[in-house]
């Protein structure tokens, strides 16, 4: 941990109870600030607020009130799922009151080697997949942090200089990290998301640009390289920029030629021994190899990692084999492209459970990929009757369940000996579950109970 002065004797608030805005609050008062955190909320947990208090914090639950605007606060620390439009935030940046988020409060502590992922899908998978190849040939220690669920700052104050932390950086985070400077940063990609919080798509690149807006031509970006618009992308980076190609577009970085995957010219392993399945984890697979080269790790180290490592919970994670079944747990899939990539993952027959919170849109981009991988549909929530006609028009079988808990059996039923059973919803989950975590948990609970295994 990097010592600094600058939150000495300084007001701060900390808006939100989550992981980050509780560790950010305890650091804060070690770094001598006098600290108030703020939940709209109030805490079910009385242990969050008791501990608080216990460190000199200042705690206000129940409301954002806007009188909070007018006590001399010199920094806001804010969750990053706050918008910028909530009355409070949207005083603070009226009277220009300097809004970061802890990912900031994490770099400005942080004394060791940063690697940051961003990308609007496979960012978790990429900063888990480089964390571990980067590990593989490590003196020191190497950990991971960020949105993958794991404070920055809570891990950066046990680093020092020799010490590597691989992150995963949302738009959200990002838009309050002015200085953040990663030696190596890596856009996963770049789809529309998230546009109910920036509103316009070119808000959202801008987010994610802030990754690399403090690198210099001695940093690196690794980008995907395979459609025209991240190559213009790049070109606002001031880094030296490494590409990254399934579609053997480049060869200045990590590409796929013929099935075999290359760093710069030299082999380093086939495609088809990556354990995870699916053009969506080359592409993963490729963007952290590119970090790990990068970072000096050698071959062998990083075929251990690919040939071993069978996904990130929630993201196109296996969950068993039953009766000759393949149950697969894709609760993450959130929106329509990351749905399109799961299906292209699979060259079984797909009985796909599907649905969730309806966000106005209709499924028809999804059609083409029903047609080509998928045997029948189970689809449910608010946005079912759309998901229904989408498979319609695919001429698949379609029924309607409740939830993605009752379709399990449902799809069973449906099922035969060397099919795949999976939950990709392209809908989140707030309609029914609090998050998408929960409900991936209860479909593989439902699997478990389906089948009396556990999950391996």
């Amino acid at each position: 941990m990097k010592k600094i002065d600058e939150y000495q004797g300084k007001k701060v608030l900390v808006m939100g109870f989550g992981i980050s805005g509780i560790n950010a609050a305890h650091l804060l008062v070690k770094l001598g600030a006098n600290v108030t955190a703020n939940d709209k909320a109030t805490p079910k947990n009385n242990d969050i607020v008791d501990n608080l208090k216990a460190d000199g914090i200042k705690v206000i639950t129940g409301d954002n009130p806007i009188s909070l605007a007018n006590e001399g606060f010199d920094v806001v620390v804010k969750n990053p799922g706050i918008p910028y439009d909530n009355p409070l935030v949207a005083a603070f940046v009226k009277q220009g009151t300097p809004i970061i988020t802890e990912a900031e409060l994490g770099w400005q502590i942080f004394d060791g080697h940063l690697v940051s992922v961003t990308g609007s899908n496979g960012k978790t998978t990429t900063t888990t997949l480089t964390q571990l190849m980067i590990a593989e040939n490590a003196k020191y220690q190497v950990k991971y942090a960020g949105n993958i669920g794991i404070s920055f700052s809570k891990i950066a104050e046990d680093l020092g200089p020799d010490d590597t932390l691989v992150t995963e950086l949302s738009s959200f985070q990002l838009l309050g990290a002015p200085t953040i400077h990663p030696h190596i940063a890596i856009i996963t990609n770049i789809f529309s998301n998230h546009l109910d919080y920036h509103k316009t798509r070119e808000n959202y690149i801008n987010a994610k640009l802030n990754i690399t807006r403090n690198q210099t031509k001695d940093d690196f970006l690794v980008i995907n390289w395979d459609r025209d618009e991240w190559q213009k992308i790049a070109q606002r980076s001031q880094a030296t920029i490494v590409p990254f190609s399934r579609l053997n577009k480049s060869h200045e970085g990590s590409y796929v030629e013929d099935g075999m995957i290359y760093w710069r010219g030299q082999e380093v392993m086939p495609t088809k021994d990556i354990r995870l399945i699916g053009p969506q984890n080359v592409e993963n697979a490729l963007a952290a190899i590119a970090a790990a080269k990068l970072s000096g790790v050698t071959n062998d180290a990083i075929k251990k990692v690919l040939t071993t490592f069978s996904g990130v919970r929630h993201r196109l994670q296996y969950v068993m084999e039953y009766q000759e079944r393949l149950f697969y747990n894709d609760s993450k899939s959130t929106d329509i492209e990351a749905t399109e990539v799961a299906l292209q993952g699979f060259d079984r027959p797909v009985v796909l459970l599907a649905g969730g919170l309806d966000r106005g849109y209709t499924f028809e981009r999804l059609v083409p990929y029903f047609k080509k991988h998928v045997k029948a549909m189970i689809v449910f929530g608010e946005c079912k009757d759309k998901m229904k006609d989408a498979g319609n028009q695919a001429g698949v079988p379609v029924i309607e369940s409740e939830n993605a808990i009752t379709a399990v059996p449902e799809a069973w039923k449906l099922s035969e000996p060397g099919d795949v059973i999976l939950l990709s919803p392209a809908n989140a989950s707030w309609d029914q579950f609090p998050s998408f975590e929960v409900r991936g948990d209860e479909f593989i609970e439902a699997v478990e109970k389906l089948t009396g295994k556990k999950e391996q």
